[in-house]
Formats: C-alpha cells, structure tokens, sequence
C-alpha cells in the first residue's frame, strides 16, 4: 500500500496548452498526469465529426499532446487519464498505440472505458424531463446528436485495474479523472466516503489545470500572477491520512496560494454543501486553505455523502445556425457612423424577407457585454458586430455579406469586414436511473 500518491494536470480544456504537461511529466516526480478536455458542447462537436467520418470523433489535439509527454511518462513510468477520447475512445486509443509505436515505445497497452454514450437508453424513454426547460425529451429528439452521461471514477478504476499505461474514456466527470487514480494507487473504498471527500475535492482544484495557478485569477494590479507566459500546471499530493496539498513544479510561471484555491473551490459550484457528482456529494462549506510553503497550499474540510441514484446525461441537438458579420470604424465620430451601419444592415436584412430568432447589432467593448449605458467615454475607433440567430444557413450567411457591403454602400471609414457562420449547438439535460448506465472497460486489440 502506497504512502501517498502525486497527480498531476496537463490539460483544463480541450484546446489547452502541452508544454506544462510536459513539465509536469519530465520533472514533477508525478504517478499519474491526467488531460480534463471535455466539455458539452466538445462532445456534441465531436459526435458530428465522427458521423462524417468514422475515423475521428476524439480530441484533434490528441496526436500533439500524447507526442509531446509520451517520452517523459516512459522515463519516468507516469500513467495517462484523459476524456480526449470524446466520442471515439476505441480510435483514441489506436491513435494512441499507432504513435507510441512511431516514437519507438511499442507494446504500449492502453485500456478505453465505454458506456458513457447511452443514445439507446434515451430514446426509449422520450418522456424524460430536460431539466433546463421543464420540456419533455422528445421535443429535441429529432434534432439529437449527442447523449453522454456522466461517468465516474468507479468506471476509471476498473481500467486502471488492467495495468494500462493509458486510460482513454468519454464523457466522464471531470474530477472523476482525478479521484480514480487516487483511490487505486492508496487503495481506498469506494464506499469510504472520508476518501471520496478529499479525492474529489483535489479532482475539483486540479480539473481547470492553469486556473488555480492564476490563469483566470490574474487582473494586473490587484491580483498579480508573474510568468502567465510560462505558466506552471498544478498537482496535487494526497497521502494516506487523507491530507491534501496543491503545488506546481518549482521554477514554473504563476503562483498557488490560498486566494487562487479558494477561487478555484467555488468555480461552476452552485451550492457549496451540495455539489453533486457521479461519485458522491461534496460539501465544501468548511472548507479552508493552509500554507504550506512557496507555491503550496493544504486543503482541509472537506466532507462527502452518498451519490445520489441517477446519473446526469447531456444531451447535445442541433439548433441551427448563427451568422456575424463584423466591420470597424475609426476617427471622429466613428460610434454615430457605426450605429447607423447597424441599422442600415438590419433594414437591408428585412428588406430582403430574411426573419430571426434573435438578432443583435452592437458595438464591441462599448455595450456587447452590459447593453447600452446612460453615460460612456467615445472611444476613437469601434468595431460594430452585427449577429443573428435563424433555423435556416441562407438567413444567417445574409448577414455577413450585408455587412461586408458597407464597404461600398455604406458609412465613411469602414473597414476590416469580416464574416461568420457556424453550426449552432445547444446542451440539455437529463437525469437517468443509474442501473440504466452500465460502464465497461476495453483493453488489448483495439480495432
């Protein structure tokens, strides 16, 4: 039985840097270096690209990521969990091998955990309620591309349980990513929630990666973080006592102290006595921060209860397009002059029969954010974004080209015209009966 047991985070997202993985696994003296780069509209994304093309469906970035930390994990024997295998974690883990094999490691085994994608299940049971809107599920069934549920880290040990060197999964819990290697390596319960209670609450500080080392906490003057450009990724000591620490590799750029912890605790927390996961509830109301040394913070309080019955899904549908058309104005009075480009966009817009869902005209840094105010400073140039919602792509490709035609058409001094039209998804969700998700673990040949 282990002492104690080191994680490390390489990712936060799912177009997060690698260098500080890099770091982490060459010199952070880690076991286990885990990628969180999963989010709802991610997956939803990534089910779409395995529908046009069987062969993808998992994080672009994969390839590069498992390139560049692959020869540092060898060296130092790290194991690999990550979610990247989105909505193909059977051709995650071939891609996996396939570049092992390539940088000269081969006979890697990689192991893929399964059973997140419950598409089946939900389709049987249209009466579900989505949560967001009170609407039943067959209201969007028709417009369905991805249905995840939230895995936990009981699915993950299982994997680990194989010997694998890399654990590929789907859609898990993002701390979940985190608590599985902690509870394997110090071979704690499942059922201890003690355990639980300070492994999730460390899977929760480390999901963001670069987060609780400043990332979103930096704000010149007030909260200064020094060395953003090389920041450090943070990993967490947990021991056998239960006693957890935060820390990053000496000499990487950032700062862990108890401010960015506590930022970090309350991040995507709706209720701080009740924060519920796949594998326990959390209470983090007692929680508190203790100094240990330069860049290292202990995490104490933490307390956890039983999980609840059901597992939450996602369901990811199309929701038809948007289009944005942008052009900037400069010079004296270039917010009257781009004011007036909006409206002479929107009226070119109705003109033409075109009708939205939504639709807005704005003036980026001045009221996109807040709306227009009673009283502001006139900046001497503004950019103007005209955007509009429709269920049809030729309403909304109408508007950039609309807006590009100012150039000619249009108000003095426009310029740097631009235009957008992108896929629209949206995310719902469901709450199912746990004993309907039934995880499973892949390892060996994966073709």
């Amino acid at each position: 039985m282990a002492d104690k047991v080191r994680i490390g985070s390489g990712a936060g997202y799912a177009g997060d840097r690698w260098e500080p993985a890099v770091e982490l696994a060459e010199k952070g003296e880690i076991d286990f270096l885990a990628f969180e780069c999963l989010a709802e509209r991610t997956i939803a994304r990534e089910n779409l690209a395995r529908i046009r093309d069987p062969g993808k469906g998992y994080n672009p970035l994969l390839p590069d990521r498992i390139r560049a930390v692959r020869p540092g994990c060898m060296k130092h024997g790290v194991r690999v969990i990550t979610n990247m295998g989105a909505a193909n974690p059977v051709k995650a883990a071939r891609r996996v091998c396939e570049i092992a094999n390539e940088l000269g490691f081969s006979g890697l085994r990689a192991a893929v955990v399964l059973g997140d994608d419950v598409r089946n299940v939900v389709v049987g049971t249209p009466e579900l309620e989505l949560i967001e809107t009170g609407m039943h599920l067959e209201e969007i069934l028709p417009k369905m591309a991805s249905v995840n549920a939230y895995l936990g880290a009981d699915a993950i040990l299982a994997a680990l349980h194989t010997g694998a060197e890399v654990i590929i999964t789907g859609r898990v819990s993002d701390l979940s990513l985190f608590l599985a290697p902690i509870l394997y390596h110090l071979n704690w319960s499942y059922n201890d929630y003690a355990g639980l209670a300070c492994g999730t609450v460390a899977g929760h500080l480390l999901e963001c990666a670069g987060q609780v080392t400043g990332r979103y906490f930096a704000d010149p003057g007030r909260k200064d973080v020094s060395g953003l450009a090389r920041l450090g990724f943070p990993f967490a000591d947990v021991d056998q006592k239960g006693v957890v620490e935060i820390g990053k590799v000496k000499g990487s750029g950032g700062r862990i102290d108890e401010r960015t912890c506590a930022e970090q605790l309350l991040y995507e927390v709706h209720d701080p006595s009740c924060y519920i996961t796949p594998d326990c509830v959390l209470d983090v109301t007692d929680v508190h921060f203790e100094t240990t040394g330069q860049n290292r913070v202990r995490v104490v309080g933490a307390r956890a209860r039983a999980r609840t019955e059901t597992h939450k899904v996602s369901v990811g549908y199309h929701d038809g397009y948007i289009g944005m058309g942008e052009i900037s104005y400069a010079g004296i009075n270039s917010v009257a002059r781009a004011r007036l480009a909006g409206e002479v966009v929107a009226d070119r817009l109705k003109m033409c029969g075109f009708v939205y869902e939504d639709f807005r005209t704005e003036l980026i840094g001045m009221e996109s954010l807040h709306g227009k105010m009673e009283t502001q400073l006139e900046p001497y140039e503004v950019r103007l974004r005209v955007a509009g919602r429709s269920a049809f792509r030729r309403s909304v490709v109408a508007i950039g080209l609309e807006v590009e035609t100012l150039y000619t058409n249009g108000l003095a001094g426009g310029a740097g015209a631009t235009q957008v039209v992108r896929d629209l998804f949206a995310v719902q969700s469901v709450l199912l009966p746990r004993q309907l998700v039934n995880p499973s673990v892949r390892v060996g040949q994966l073709t």
